[in-house]
């Protein structure tokens, strides 16, 4: 089971007298959670991931947990002397890979995010948004325990988008934990474990909501094959149904059906789809 992290009391000033940004903050990234920061511009969001990636410590308080941790800051620093496929492959090898076997995995995030054609472009020379592709691509080469994400879709374009919030279901389906600013208020907040809001240098949990499953659109899909499902496709599901033949029928958010097809498809033993259709929450055609 990853390592949950957990900030117990924690406090930060700007510089070693200066004002408080964050005061008696509370926070648990527990494994196989999704959660969202919010707050006004200069409230303390991008402290508060800061101190959650152990970037920078708290000047009060403590952190406690080391869970394999990867981080998506706000401004990711374009120009190192690398190209976008040299630094992802240096990467891969001080993650413990071969040198092959991390140009091979780096290859692979640099074409799920779209950024294969400037792949042996120098970092100095990419754009924005190309040098934000590679920021999340290297993110996600570890495959963390903890994700840490600061404004990481801006600059993206409408596929890469996409691609993240896939990646981010991946990584929750799998037990790790994603914590998440983005300017967007919609950008997974029906998907969030939990919201919370910093302001007056707290961070104060949004109450009164339930934590349900999105209204949006969904897809039912049916499979064949061995019970109880793969905890991650039944995590993602807002409704499952077993039938008879080893036959079970689950409904999930359209957004996360390729999450839950690929779980199921690369099951040991795999599970066989019988069908994938558009449907409501409860499978309904």
């Amino acid at each position: 089971m990853p390592q949950e992290l957990r900030l117990e009391a924690v406090g930060r000033r700007y510089g070693i007298r200066g004002p408080w940004v964050l005061r008696h903050v509370h926070l648990r990234a527990a494994a196989g959670t999704l959660t969202r920061i919010e707050g006004a511009n200069g409230t303390g969001k991008s402290t508060l991931l800061r101190l959650l990636a152990r970037v920078d410590a708290p000047t009060e308080g403590r952190v406690t947990g080391r869970p394999r941790t990867a981080y998506v800051p706000e401004r990711f620093p374009p120009a190192l002397p690398f190209t976008a496929l040299g630094y992802l492959t240096h990467l891969g090898t001080v993650h413990g890979l071969t040198r092959a076997a991390a140009e091979r995995a780096a290859g692979d995030r640099l074409d799920r995010f779209g950024a294969s054609a400037y792949a042996r472009t120098p970092m100095s020379r990419l754009s924005k948004g190309s040098s934000q592709k590679v920021a999340v691509a290297q993110a996600l080469l570890a495959e963390p325990d903890l994700l840490i994400l600061d404004e990481a879709w801006t600059g993206l374009d409408a596929e890469a988008r996409a691609e993240l919030e896939r990646a981010v279901a991946e990584r929750v389906a799998a037990g790790a934990a994603v914590v998440f600013v983005d300017h967007d208020p919609r950008r997974l907040t029906d998907a969030a474990d939990a919201v919370y809001t910093v302001r007056d240098g707290g961070l104060h949990r949004r109450t009164g909501e339930p934590a349900a499953a999105p209204d949006g659109p969904h897809t039912a899909i049916e499979v064949r094959g061995p019970a109880p499902l793969p905890p991650e496709a039944l995590r993602l599901a807002t409704a499952t149904e077993e039938t008879a033949h080893r036959t079970h029928r689950l409904a999930v958010p359209a957004s996360h059906s390729d999450v839950v097809l690929r779980t199921l498809l690369t099951a040991d033993p795999p599970y066989h789809v019988v069908s994938v259709r558009p449907a409501d929450r409860e499978g309904r055609r």
